[in-house]
């Protein structure tokens, strides 16, 4: 067998090798491409339901806030005529998250104390627990939009991987059907380069597998 001969073998042996793993990768990065898509849309959806929640709790505590609000109005026009009996009614009446506001407020002094804060919806005390669930709801859901994004960045690098692994099936194909020599190992070589390049950089990613 001539040198030439042997070359040309070499060369079709190192293409077919080629061809099966860069067909190998090119099969698992679209399947984890798959994969990673469907991790982002049920990211997606978890999120958009938790944005939901977190509207529907912000929505309570905006009423429960109109509701403090009609009832202390009422309230504190008795309370400064000295209408005792009107505002104990009122007072009554209270939602159990607003009366120690109010409560704290009254004992800053507030008809004498001109350093006291204006409302109750001013103190520390004035807490609404729908307040705290969307806001942490907020939260939940800002994390699980960073899952969507980062899942996107993932699918679209198994995406860039097949791309690679084309680029690289290419250059095996190719280097079949030169009749130079010189250039069919230089381009096969350069395939098995951007292949080595593509798979290292794959092996680095990610796997999900969850069924």
């Amino acid at each position: 067998m001539t040198r030439a001969v042997r070359a040309t073998a070499l060369v079709e042996l190192g293409a077919t090798v080629l061809l099966a793993l860069a067909a190998v990768v090119t099969a698992w990065c679209s399947y984890q491409a798959t994969r990673w898509n469907g991790e982002q849309a049920r990211s997606a959806a978890a999120a958009s339901a938790t944005r939901f929640q977190a509207v529907r709790a912000s929505d309570l505590a905006n009423t429960q806030t109109e509701v403090d609000v009609a009832t202390f109005t009422q309230w504190v026009d008795a309370y400064a005529q000295d209408q005792t009996e009107l505002a104990d009614f009122y007072r009554a009446r209270f939602r159990p998250e607003f009366a120690p506001a109010v409560e704290a407020w009254i004992a800053t002094r507030p008809r004498v104390n001109e350093d006291a804060p204006l409302t109750p919806f001013r103190m520390p005390e004035y807490r609404l627990a729908a307040r705290a669930e969307a806001e942490q709801l907020d939260a939940q859901a800002e994390v699980l939009a960073a899952d969507v994004r980062q899942d996107i960045q993932r699918a679209s690098n198994y995406v860039l991987g097949v791309v690679l692994c084309a680029v690289a099936l290419f250059f095996a194909g190719i280097s079949t059907k030169l009749t130079t020599p010189a250039l069919r190992l230089t381009t096969l070589l350069v395939g098995c380069a951007v292949f080595l390049g593509a798979a290292v950089w794959v092996s680095t990613f990610p796997v999900s597998v969850s069924v």
